[in-house]
């Protein structure tokens, strides 16, 4: 009898070890996936440091605008970006709220204020483009600022170009699926739960609302100076290797290595009027907002 319990024991010793082992084989080929692509980025972001000697040598500003639902991996995206980069040549812009004498000034004042001197980029995550979406899904913004808004970001991008700054406009879409399970897990991870705010709760309970404002803003604030690009970031790897890309390939910087492939995805990166169509196709396919 007591051979039999000795024997059940071990049993589940064994049983429990092979078990870790398996644990620690899946994580470790998560982690040599994860540096795999991690390395894909790196003769991209070497790009990125001739890119910024240029901006300097030539002393032109560069904006580089993100934008798009909560949970596409536009922050996750920056860091990359800008992980081996000068820090000297180059900020990172995220706004809070507008105080109480924001509100009194001109919308676009408090963004201008952060604008790029000569020689350096700016990387807005989320801009003056609040007001496009978020703030009349929200109410954070009446009819009428809406409607200013979308009467004035063309003529105030254009003189932005037309003054020698390059600017970049990036809209992250994700799908309504990727996006709650990313929400379930900044929920559930405690390294993430400071991600999660207020805007990130509504964002499924407002998702055709907010989709209805993409489609609007592609439609109205998208022009040959400044135009959107959409980039698709169900795949974070993907999204953050092609908006390399795209940043790379908004200046013909010298030095560019020739033995790199700069072109991007089509199925990743598409133009505004491109997704603007899809949209159109998709609601009347469903007669519902997508996207």
């Amino acid at each position: 009898m007591a051979d039999s319990t000795m024997t059940a024991s071990s049993l589940e010793v064994v049983e429990a070890l092979e078990e870790r082992v398996r644990e620690l084989e899946l994580q470790n080929a998560k982690l040599v996936a994860a540096t795999k692509k991690e390395n894909a980025l790196k003769p991209f972001q070497i790009e990125l440091l001739k890119l910024q000697a240029y901006l300097e040598k030539k002393q032109t500003p560069m904006i580089v605008v993100f934008e798009g639902r909560d949970a596409s991996g536009k922050g996750g995206t920056i860091r990359r970006i800008t992980r081996y980069m000068n820090e000297k040549r180059y900020r990172v812009v995220a706004l809070g709220k507008p105080t109480e004498a924001n509100r009194t000034q001109w919308y676009f004042q408090r963004y201008v204020e952060q604008f790029p001197a000569g020689g350096e980029m700016v990387l807005f995550d989320r801009s003056w483009y609040n007001r496009a979406i978020v703030e009349p899904v929200l109410g954070f913004c009446t009819k009428k600022q809406y409607r200013d808004f979308l009467r004035g970001v063309v003529g105030f991008e254009k003189d932005i170009v037309r003054q020698g700054t390059v600017l970049v406009k990036l809209y992250f879409s994700v799908d309504k699926g990727t996006q709650a399970e990313r929400f379930a897990r900044r929920t559930n991870d405690p390294l993430r739960q400071w991600k999660l705010s207020e805007v990130d709760v509504q964002a499924q309970e407002y998702w055709n609302e907010f989709t209805e404002m993409k489609h609007r803003m592609l439609e109205r604030t998208s022009s040959e100076a400044a135009p959107w690009l959409i980039v698709r970031s169900n795949s974070k790897p993907k999204a953050r290797l092609n908006s390399l890309k795209v940043i790379l390939n908004s200046v013909d910087y010298e030095d560019r290595n020739p033995d790199l492939d700069f072109s991007t995805d089509p199925a990743i990166v598409i133009r505004g009027r491109d997704e603007l169509a899809r949209m159109d196709e998709e609601r009347d396919r469903l007669g519902r907002p997508r996207g």
